[in-house]
């Protein structure tokens, strides 16, 4: 069955229906199968594997495109505007000048999206391309991914990409064993295993048979769940069980594995991690949505102002021709009543350019060089790897300076994908970094044994390497032997350089540092494993493998040494290892003060212990151990009995700690986004353990936060339920306002931090099912026992957002890229907050998509994410520059744009109304045609221009060195709709006093020059309307560069030289009707009455933002006081739960992480994992029974 899209949160979760039937090497029978898919449409039910995320194609791109674009209600409102203007009768102005830009924006931003589209036809294009072999009648035949279908086989080679979610055949390896490397799936790169069936590895061994092979699977419908695989394969009148260890899935890159061949289930849109992949959608900022409503509200406003000025035309019409009735004759064809249904769209028109269309234009254009910034930013460039910093999108800058929430994948994102062995304490003694004891080339060492390792350890310690090479010390000998012994790591010969492939990079790590001190791993059979002792070679029997999981938290080995002496090998977590010990002295007091410290430090920590086991203990336990190994019930169970058992009265050897490498600046940019006041949330996949680690290591958590997990929630769920239930009954309001009731005084400022896993957010997300597994707390409700699941499920959702907003950190772990997306969803959903996610794998695809901002790192997982992000940065630490510089200096650059354009319109075209009282409410303008055509284009927008591509409030380094700068933007406090009600205020004040002031001294007085006419009052009404705007901007520029000198005169220059163009005797010669104010400028301007005029309005316009500019400065509020002030008194977060039980802090002195994964023991001790003396016929060299395959083709460009 298909996933649940992501808006139904609330559904139950449902049983998978097994209607999705494969069968291999049959092509037509599933050609045969459609599906509806809209309407009476259908398509093929199963899909092909080619891929489309491109948006356009040749036919689409013109509609839809279009289709997006007349979304913005501007554009609605600009053609609406342009249809009035084509009818001669209600036309005041020309249509052209408004239909030339509109096509310009409209083209503009058309070509941005071809552009994007276009790289994503490229990626499509590049991925659908690639070659694969694919069984074709009885032969493999090299193909590209694109032609894969359901049904067919497909063989892989090493280091090949799995194409599509297959069902694993057989393989080269022992048992059929295939490694994979899912890397580009959930970021982890420890090996992974899975296994064929027995009866497909026995049977399928040769290309005859496969070709011959008739099975049928039978499973789930295609699903976004990315670990669960539920089906059978029917096959000779037998029917086995899959699951997901026999499923290879698209992305998946396989290693240590020659060949294998799998039987494709899923092909392209079908598989599991394009369902995780979401879909893309077009983003929109919070000042477009803003700008979209107030383009309605002034629209609403304009028509209400047509109408009444047309109603006030129609009753002035009517008592004029009362009154000059010798005028009848003018009048005769029409009445008031249709004068003032013409006056109304004249007005219409006429006052249309208060929304002009150049500030969309400009808007583009300052969002284009503001992307650029970003890119051309060498702080923000990575010179390591050649990785400049990436603005994808070109429309979202200013939003970067509004995050609240950061969600951020851990592994590539926040580290580097790399373990080090860091230090050590043997013995009473620490050694590694920072201990003074390392050297990275110790003197007279003479080392020889590292050189027949292909990957080499950092670690080097001169102490240590010593007394290693002395071998006086016994417990350091036994600490080495253990760290080459206790492990699952495989190791292969690459000519004379051994290469290890381990389950997870702790063990490599662990290994490359025996090696490095002279401990070196060097094979393994199914019952023995050999190293090399400082020179010696030395085979030690495998008795027994204790293995790994997460509840032991620890892995045992016990093996027979060359003397006959049996002995376990213990290493795990300090908190089941130090109480597994046979006694406690000095050594062990010693160790844990050193796991303290390792732990301030926040490396990963392991404790390392051993003890000698008797024959007589071995011979009865070996025996109970087999006994439990066969039972059909309770093997697990037993098993761990046995192993409790065995580790018990162990000898301490010491302790390691392993540093999972952050990336640089990774502390300090968290530490700077929290004070800028972002939360930031990591999102992985990866295991508890290792995420909190990490956690602690980038200072997300610190040892003073009261750690919530999932125990906790589920108590404060109940709380708030049983609270919500006996104070208020059901309903969301009194919901909320219970949840603020819940927070005691004692515990209102104490930090807290929520750590949850997948699976428990799965049940929480679906109608509350884990409060009903922890106390039957449902059963308790009656609106739970009602019909409404629905709106419990929504306020279970809303009292957990709650509950995680009001934590200063949360950790989710073995979370699946969908979890990852409705993470987001959610925090978007239930507080309206901007959100930010950042990754670097496919895993994080659908988390990008779905927030306000995707960010995608350039690391080694692929370019997934960075294709579908809209900004790509080559590390974490960047981050920072991004939203406290970059960011904060956008939205204030959009904001102060805003601002003066809206000032400028309103001051300069408000006359227009003003004028309409005294001109009989005719819809005459004021303004000459060419002001008003010019006005926003050349006179006023390049000083506002200049302010949005280059104003600053303070410095880049005055923005990182003061975050709460940051905040003004969360609060969106420089533009807001009461920001634009002064603006408008202070616009139309500006023009009444332009207009009357011009319109006193004409009324009764003349100049020198007896200039008194209509025309002159109209240049005099405009150039003090031009001054005072440009006097405001000067004023309100906080950051003067040449470039703002240069457009203050520029507009200056440009009104002088279009009025002298557009008013000389010549133009109005040639053309009269279109140049109908001839030398109306150079008249009024050369009269000494109507310069004092100009002057008196631009003083009486300038003097009230001069006084308020001169308080601010006198009384000291700066930028930064202003904020740090806001920060200080900014309230707690309103919504903070408590349990029952009140959990005290944190103590944390386990820093214990081991990403290691359950099933590999298993796998060497039946020696599944072991390679044979040969090869199996016809999987390792195919080309050998075959003709020789050509070359596969190179993928298309």
């Amino acid at each position: 069955m298909a996933e649940q899209e992501p808006g139904c949160l609330h559904g139950k979760k449902q049983l998978p229906a097994f209607t999705w039937e494969v069968r291999a090497n049959d092509r037509s029978y599933h050609r045969q199968f459609k599906k509806r898919f809209a309407f009476c449409l259908s398509k093929q039910k199963y899909a092909g594997n080619a891929i489309k995320t491109a948006k356009y194609n040749v036919f689409t791109f013109l509609p839809l495109n279009l289709y997006e674009q007349f979304h913005r209600m501007a554009n609605i409102y600009f053609v609406f505007v342009i249809f009035l203007q084509a009818f001669p009768a209600i036309s005041t102005l020309p249509w052209y000048p408004l239909l030339f830009p509109l096509s310009c924006l409209l083209v503009i931003r058309g070509v941005r999206d071809l552009i994007d589209d276009i790289g994503r036809h490229q990626s499509d294009r590049n991925i659908n391309s690639r070659p694969c072999e694919i069984l074709c009648g009885k032969r493999f035949r090299w193909r590209k991914w694109r032609d894969i279908c359901v049904g067919d086989i497909v063989r892989l080679r090493k280091e090949s990409l799995v194409p599509a979610d297959m069902l694993l055949l057989c393989s080269s390896e022992p048992s059929s064993l295939c490694y994979v490397e899912t890397t580009d799936i959930d970021g982890e790169t420890n090996l992974k295993f899975r296994q064929a069936l027995l009866v497909t590895h026995q049977e399928l061994v040769r290309e005859e048979s496969m070709a011959a092979f008739d099975g049928r699977v039978t499973c789930e419908e295609p699903n976004s769940r990315m670990h669960s695989f539920t089906g059978t394969l029917a096959w000779r009148g037998q029917t086995y069980p899959l699951d997901s260890e026999r499923i290879l899935l698209r992305g998946c890159r396989l290693r240590n594995t020659d060949l294998c061949y799998g039987l494709v289930i899923y092909a392209g849109f079908d598989s599991k991690i394009m369902r995780n992949c979401g879909k893309i959608k077009r983003k929109k900022t919070k000042l477009d949505r803003m700008m979209d409503r107030l383009v309605i509200i002034i629209f609403v406003v304009l028509l209400v102002m047509s109408l009444c000025l047309a109603i006030a035309s129609g009753f002035w019409a009517k008592m004029f021709q009362e009154k000059h009735s010798y005028l009848s004759a003018f009048y005769k064809h029409t009445t008031p009543a249709q004068q003032a249904f013409f006056n109304f769209w004249g007005f219409t028109i006429l006052l249309s350019i208060i929304i002009p269309m150049s500030m969309y234009i400009m808007f583009e254009f300052i969002y284009l060089v503001n992307s650029c910034f970003i890119n051309w930013d060498l702080e923000m460039y990575y010179a390591a790897k050649d990785i400049p910093a990436q603005a994808r999108s070109t429309s979202l800058n200013d939003q970067l300076g509004q995050i609240e929430y950061i969600f951020s994948d851990k592994t590539g994102t926040l580290t580097q994908n790399m373990m080090s062995f860091k230090k050590c304490c043997v013995n009473g003694a620490v050694y590694g970094t920072g201990t003074g004891h390392e050297d990275k080339h110790p003197r007279g060492s003479g080392v020889t044994w590292t050189q027949n390792v292909q990957k080499k350890s950092d670690f080097c310690d001169v102490t240590l390497l010593e007394a290693a090479q002395r071998d006086k010390d016994p417990v350091l000998r036994e600490f080495l032997r253990l760290l080459a012994l206790c492990h699952t790591v495989m190791v292969e010969e690459k000519g004379d350089q051994l290469v290890y492939q381990a389950a997870s990079p702790d063990e490599e790590a662990l290994v490359l540092a025996a090696r490095n001190l002279g401990y070196i791993f060097l094979a393994r059979t199914q019952d023995t494993i050999t190293i090399s002792e400082l020179g010696k070679k030395r085979v030690y029997k495998v008795l027994a493998m204790l293995d790994f999981n997460s509840d032991r938290k620890r892995m045992s080995v016990l093996v027979r040494d060359p003397q006959g002496t049996i002995r376990l090998y213990t290493k795990g977590a300090d908190t089941v290892i130090l109480e597994r010990l046979q006694s406690r002295g000095p050594n062990e007091t010693f160790t844990e003060r050193a796991l303290d410290r390792f732990a301030e430090e926040t490396l990963r920590t392991l404790c390392l212990a051993c003890k000698e086991v008797s024959e007589v203990e071995y011979s009865d336990w070996s025996r109970r151990h087999r006994e439990a190994s066969i039972l059909l019930q309770g093997r697990a169970r037993e098993l761990d009995k046995l192993y409790e058992e065995m580790e018990q009265n162990l000898q301490l050897l010491g302790a390691t700690a392993i540093e999972d490498k952050l990336q640089d600046g990774v502390p300090e940019t968290i530490q700077l986004l929290k004070l800028g006041n972002i939360k930031v949330w990591v999102l992985t996949g990866d295991k508890q353990e290792t995420a909190v680690n990490i956690g602690y290591a980038c200072k997300l958590l610190t040892d003073d936060m009261e750690i919530l997990e999932e125990k906790e929630v589920s108590e404060i769920l109940e709380a708030h339920w049983v609270s919500n239930n006996n104070s208020s009954g059901n309903g969301e309001a009194q919901s909320s306002s219970s949840l603020s009731q819940q927070r005691p005084k004692a515990s209102q400022h104490k930090k807290r931090a929520l750590i949850i896993s997948g699976d428990f957010l799965d049940k929480i997300l679906h109608t509350g099912e884990v409060l009903k597994e922890e106390r039957r707390l449902w059963q308790r409700l009656p609106c739970c026992r009602a019909a409404g699941s629905e709106l419990q499920g929504s306020l279970v959702e809303k009292a957990f957002v709650d509950l995680a907003t009001s934590c200063q950190a949360v950790i989710c772990c073995r979370v699946t890229p969908k979890q990852k997306a409705l993470m987001v969803q959610l925090v978007k959903k239930h507080k309206k907050a901007i959100t930010l996610a950042i990754g670097d794998g496919a895993n994080d695809v659908n988390m990008i998509k779905t927030a306000d901002i995707g960010v995608g790192i350039n690391g080694l997982e692929g370019a997934q994410a960075v294709q579908c992000s809209d900004y790509a940065l080559a590390q974490f630490s960047y981050l920072q520059r991004l939203l406290l510089v970059h960011g904060r200096w956008a939205y204030l650059r959009i904001c102060k744009f805003l601002r003066c354009f809206f000032y400028k319109t309103f001051a300069g075209l408000m006359a227009q109304v003003w004028f309409a009282f005294h001109s009989g409410f005719t819809a005459q303008p004021l303004y000459e045609g060419w002001f008003l055509a010019l006005y926003n284009i050349f006179y006023t927008a390049y000083p506002v221009l200049s302010m949005g591509l280059l104003e600053q409030d303070v410095s880049a380094k005055k923005s990182l060195e003061f975050p709460e700068l940051y905040v003004v933007g969360q609060q969106d406090e420089l533009f807001n709709y009461r920001v634009f009600g002064i603006t408008l205020l202070h616009g139309v004040s500006t023009s009444l006093a332009s207009f009357y002031i011009a319109f006193w001294a004409f009324r009764d007085h003349v100049g020198s020059k007896v200039v008194g006419d209509y025309e002159s009052f109209a240049v005099t009404v405009a150039t003090s309307a031009l001054l005072s705007v440009l006097m405001e901007i000067i004023l309100d520029t906080k950051f003067w560069t040449v470039l703002s000198f240069a457009m203050v005169a520029a507009s200056l220059l440009l009104f002088c030289l279009f009025s002298f163009l557009t008013q000389s005797i010549g133009a109005f010669r040639i053309a009269p009707a279109i140049f109908c104010f001839p030398d109306a400028t150079r008249n009024a301007l050369t009269d000494p009455y109507v310069l004092l005029v100009v002057l008196l309005s631009l003083v009486v316009n300038t003097i009230p933002s001069l006084t308020i500019h001169l308080y601010h400065t006198m009384a000291g509020k700066t930028t930064i006081q202003q904020t740090r002030l806001k920060a200080k008194q900014a309230p707690e977060p309103s919504v903070e739960l408590r349990a029952h039980v009140p959990r005290g802090s944190f103590h944390r002195r386990s820093s214990y992480a081991f990403s290691h994964q359950e099933g590999y023991a298993g796998l060497i001790t039946r020696g599944d994992s072991l390679r044979a003396g040969a090869a199996r016929p016809g999987l390792l060299h195919p080309e050998m029974q075959t003709r020789a395959l050509p070359s596969p083709p190179s993928p298309s460009p």
